[in-house]
Formats: C-alpha cells, structure tokens, sequence
C-alpha cells in the first residue's frame, strides 16, 4: 500500500469514511451531483475536455459520449497529471488495438483499493491464505489484489505460472504443497490448464483439499464454465470483479456471491441498440457507459466501454446495487449463418454438455459455416464422443439455431487459450477464421 505520511492516510481515511457510507448501496443524485461535479473539474485539466465549461448536471448529459476509439488513440490527451508524478504506470493488454498508457496516483490507487476490499472482504476473511496468480507485470490486476490483501491484512503470494523462468507449473505444485492456499485469484484459461496440468500428475484432490473459494478475473466467464470448474475443484467458484485498466474496477462480487455493479464508485449509464441512453435497469442489455467518480490522473466522462452487459437486479436509491451480467466486447460477436455467435451462447453448449477443458470455434467464410475444436479433458473416454457429438450438435441447434459442419476433438489446444489476462478477446482466443477475412 502506498501510505508514506498523514496526507496518504487522510486520502485512505476519506475513502474509507465515503465508502463505508454507501456500503454498496446506490447512492441517491446529491452525492452524484457532488461526484460528477467534481470529476469534470478535474478533467477540464486534460486537454481532451479542456473546452466543456461549467458543470451542470444538463450539461454533462449533453456531453458527447467519450468513444474507447478516441482514448486508445489520444489517450495522454486525457491526462491531467505528468507520468513522472504517476505512483504506478500501467497500459493495458492492447487486445482491442494498441496498448494504452494508464498513469495512476495514489488517488486513484487508494480509491479503488478500498472499495475493492469492500466487497472483497466476504471472501477474504481473517486467517485466509491467498494465492495471486494473475500478472503483476505493466498491467494492474496483480497490484490490485495485493494491495486489497494488503490493506485487509491477508496474506498472500504472487506466483502467474506464465512468468518465465521464475513461477513455472512445478514451482507452482511446490507451493501448493506447502503454502496450502485457502482462496485462489486466478484467470479462467489459467485455471484450466493448471487443474489439467494437476489431473495429468493425479493430484488434483489433493492439492485442491486446501483451496475454499476461487476468484475468476481477467476475462469473461460464464456460469456453465464456473460450474464445471467448481465440479473439479469442489470449492465455491466466483466471478470476482469486472473492469480495465483504463476505468479500474466497475463491478465486484461481495457478500452475497452476486457480482454488482459498483454504484458508489462510477456513474453507469446503458446504451441500448436504439441509440438512447439510460439508467441501467433490471431487464436492460446494452453497451455499458461509465463515468469513474474517483480517477485524478486521467478523469473520463461518458466513458463508452464498448462492453454488452445485462443488468440483472432493480435500480433505486438506497437499494442495493444492481446485479450484472458481462457478455463480453461487441466486437468480439461474429455472425454465422445469421445466428450471432456469443460466448455466453457459446459456453452454455460447451461447458453446460461436456467435460472439455477448451473448445475453438473454426469459422469458415467462404461456406458460411462454423466448426466446433473440443480439447480432451486428461480423463477421457474416448468411446463417448459419437454420442457427444450428436448431443452437442443437437444443442447447438436448439439453443443457438446454428447447424454446426461438425465437431473436432483433439488432445491439446494452443496455449494462447489458456494464458489468461494476457489475451482477454474472446474473438482472438476462441475463434479462428478460415476461408477470407475475418
């Protein structure tokens, strides 16, 4: 944590004071006034919004929507602090295009730090060993779990199983056999390959006897794909947090289990398909657009995050925050055959029929047609899979409305699948496209 005198501390103590307030709540339009008001002051010191004026709350639903396009190109035209005064230099994966510096100050840190911990504090109970097993290198998921331990007095160790040369899958099993983690923050690809790599040597049960809870993050996941992942590690399973590295966190899972937007931390509006903008509400799908009530070293207004989510719970001052379901990027949907192919749609069929631990979807342009790669779990029976494939092409046709040209099971996919948090597109990892462009 970054508190080195009584200014840090007091920074630490006004979010604890405003957080501990709102307590997941949404919060009603004063306190967004007070909050909106505030952030455009600070962006009106960036050179994109140097020109927007006085703050009014008609004047900020005017406002033009901040297109990610736009950020991704210019993105220090956004800041308001020098890099040099950044406490922490991040970019992000660069999955949608090119890599995007991300300055932060202890602000901003600080901020995101203990609403995090807010709702991660149901999970990260007293005594909990925690195994951090996301990146820490330029991108600012593994800071940001270390200092949610940090600041909630867990302990923990850092160990991606990507980080060549230093933690591989051996020096990983080492540390499970003596560090025995209780709670797992893991990225749903590298989860896979690890529980394969575990099966393969027949110590799954026991290695896995330790761990209590997992918390996926890093990419979208669905809940046929926890639910199989809980099946094989017998321990609760939970789709921790959604955010980037540009807005920092936007949802968190907290003391019911449920992952709920973070109400007190960002303004969220939704775009529908229509073009209108609108409080999103129980029943609503849309591109989700977001205003991050606590960034100082890049403020964002209207922030179009490019992401379809469905909203799963009400919306209504001093209630609790709504439920969301993330159905990951627009861009990353593709059309076959007219069926629009989504991973949620996708993984339903997959993970919901099978015990496959992968599955790339192979798009052929010129036919207009789509193939369905499945990756042999390590206990197989090969036997099964006439009888699997008629079952999986029979849900996929009555689920999706897509006839597939058939289905593949092979032994081992790349590992671009399966790195995790370093490639988070569905569309790069899951798809590949034959026969023309993609």
């Amino acid at each position: 944590m970054l508190i080195h005198g009584d200014k840090d501390f007091g920074l630490l103590k006004a979010a604890e004071q405003e957080l501990q307030q709102q307590a997941g709540l949404i919060p009603d339009a004063d306190f967004y006034q007070r909050k909106l008001q505030a952030v455009w002051n600070r962006a009106q010191h960036s050179c994109h919004y140097a020109g927007i004026g006085h703050y009014s709350f008609d004047a900020f639903q005017n406002l033009a929507i901040t297109p990610k396009a736009v950020l991704k190109s210019q993105p220090l035209a956004f800041c308001t602090a020098a890099l040099d005064e950044a406490a922490r230099y991040y970019a992000t994966t660069g999955t949608t295009g090119v890599p995007t510096p991300t300055p932060r100050l202890k602000q901003d840190i600080l901020w995101n730090v203990v609403s995090v911990a807010g709702h991660w504090q149901a999970v990260l109970r007293p005594g909990a060993r925690v195994a951090n097993l996301m990146p820490s290198d330029i991108v600012p998921v593994g800071d940001l779990i270390a200092n949610v331990c940090d600041y909630l007095d867990v302990s923990h160790v850092r160990a991606y199983p990507f980080t060549t040369g230093i933690s591989d899958w051996e020096r990983l099993c080492n540390l499970f056999e003596t560090y025995r983690p209780s709670v797992l923050f893991i990225a749903p690809g590298v989860l896979v390959q690890l529980t394969r790599y575990l099966k393969q040597r027949d110590v799954l049960q026991r290695y896995a006897g330790s761990v209590q809870a997992i918390m996926l993050l890093g990419e979208v996941n669905t809940q046929p794909l926890r639910q199989r992942l809980a099946q094989w590690w017998q321990c609760d399973v939970f789709d921790a947090s959604y955010g980037s590295t540009e807005t920092g966190t936007l949802a968190a899972t907290g003391e019911d289990r449920q992952m709920r937007l973070a109400t007190a931390t960002n303004y969220f509006e939704l775009l529908l398909p229509d073009g209108r903008l609108v409080t999103p509400t129980e029943g609503l799908t849309g591109r989700l657009v977001v205003t991050p009530l606590n960034l100082y070293a890049r403020p964002l207004l209207r922030l179009d995050t490019g992401d379809s989510v469905s909203i799963t719970g009400p919306w209504q001052p001093g209630a609790l925050s709504p439920t969301v379901s993330v159905n990951g990027r627009d861009s990353d949907s593709v059309q076959v055959a007219g069926v629009e192919l989504a991973i949620r749609a996708v993984e339903d069929v997959v993970y919901g029929a099978c015990d496959a631990t992968g599955y790339v979807i192979e798009v052929d342009r010129e036919r207009d047609s789509a193939s369905l790669i499945l990756e042999r779990d390590v206990i197989w029976d090969t036997d099964q899979e006439a009888q699997l494939q008629q079952q999986l092409l029979a849900r996929c046709e009555q689920s999706m409305g897509l006839r597939l040209a058939r289905i593949v099971f092979v032994n081992n996919l790349s590992a671009l699948n399966k790195s995790g948090a370093s490639q988070k597109s569905w569309k790069k990892t899951n798809l590949r496209f034959v026969g023309g462009q993609s």
